[in-house]
Parts: C-alpha cells; sequence; structure tokens
C-alpha cells in the first residue's frame, strides 16, 4: 500500500532544510528494518542527505590543507 504526504514550509533558512531533510532520512533509516520503505523527494535532498552522512576522516580528506612549514 502506497501512502504519500506532503509537507510545506515557509520562511524556513538553508540550515533548517538541511536539518530537516536530515531528521527524515534518520527516520527512514530507523523504519527500514519494519519493512517500512520512505522516499525522500525534496530540492538537493541529495546532496544534503550525501553531506551530513559523512564522517568525520571523509571530510577532513576533502579540506584545503596548507603544507606545513619548514624552518
Amino acid at each position: 500500500m502506497n501512502r504519500k504526504i506532503t509537507l510545506t514550509t515557509n520562511d524556513i533558512n538553508q540550515r533548517q532544510w538541511s536539518t530537516l531533510i536530515l531528521e527524515l532520512n534518520s527516520m527512514a533509516k530507523s523504519w527500514k528494518r519494519f519493512g517500512v520503505k520512505i522516499k525522500i523527494n525534496a530540492t538537493n535532498s541529495d546532496r544534503i542527505i550525501k553531506w551530513g552522512n559523512k564522517t568525520n576522516d571523509e571530510r577532513n580528506d576533502e579540506r584545503d590543507i596548507r603544507p606545513e612549514i619548514h624552518k
């Protein structure tokens, strides 16, 4: 059985939007073990989820680290 929910947000900033998407993704992951498949269709949701699920090691690899200066 398919059911659809539509959420409409007003006056939400980018940080709040990202947090909302990540919270919905967390809920979807938790409910997956009970057989519930939740699909999130939202603006930039794939990019936000990819960024939000990175580990600290992955984030450090992407940073532009200045080379050490030897005296």
